[in-house]
C-alpha cells in the first residue's frame, strides 16, 4: 500500500503515499472536526492503523500506553468516521477532518482532548502553572460509557 522513500521529490511533490515512521514505527496523527476545523486529538498510527484507517474510512490508532491497535470509538461508539485524510510535505504527519457521532472524542468525556489552555507570558518564575478549561461541560459521561474500569490511556 505505501510506497518506498527514494527521493526527496519524490516524498515531496510525487503523487505516491511513502509514510516516515519514526523509530518506534508510528507517525503523529492531528484530528480536527470536519464542521468547525477543532482540534481534537493528537493521536499516533502505526502502518497497520494507517491501513486500516485508509481501508475502513474509520480512524484507527496505535495506543502507546496499551500498545494495541486501537479503533477509535469501538467501546464507547463516538467512531470517527473520516471525511478527509492528509499528509504533510514530508510525509511524516497525518492529518484527518472527522464526523463523530454525539460530536465528542476525548474518553475523559469532553468535545475535545485539548479541554484545557495553558496560559503563556508573564508568569511568575517557580509557580505552577494552572490550566483554564475551555470547555465548561462534559459532552458525555465517561462513567456511562466505560463503566469504573480504570484509565487505560494514563501511564
Amino acid at each position: 500500500m505505501f510506497d518506498k522513500r527514494i527521493t526527496i521529490e519524490q516524498v515531496e511533490e510525487g503523487s505516491t503515499l511513502a509514510p516516515k515512521f519514526d523509530e518506534h514505527g508510528l507517525i503523529p496523527c492531528v484530528t480536527t472536526a470536519a464542521k468547525t476545523g477543532e482540534v481534537l486529538m493528537l493521536g499516533y498510527m502505526n502502518k497497520e492503523a494507517l491501513e486500516k484507517t485508509i481501508a475502513t474510512g474509520e480512524a484507527h490508532y496505535f495506543s502507546r500506553s496499551r500498545q494495541v491497535l486501537w479503533h477509535k470509538g469501538a467501546t464507547s461508539g463516538l467512531v470517527q468516521k473520516v471525511v478527509e485524510m492528509r499528509i504533510d510535505d514530508d510525509q511524516d504527519a497525518v492529518w484527518l477532518a472527522v464526523e463523530i457521532p454525539g460530536d465528542a472524542s476525548c474518553h475523559v468525556g469532553y468535545r475535545s482532548c485539548f479541554y484545557r489552555a495553558v496560559p503563556t507570558g508573564n508568569m511568575p518564575k517557580g509557580e505552577p502553572v494552572h490550566l483554564e478549561f475551555r470547555e465548561d461541560k462534559k459532552a458525555f459521561d465517561p462513567k456511562q460509557i466505560y463503566g469504573n474500569a480504570p484509565n487505560p490511556t494514563i501511564l
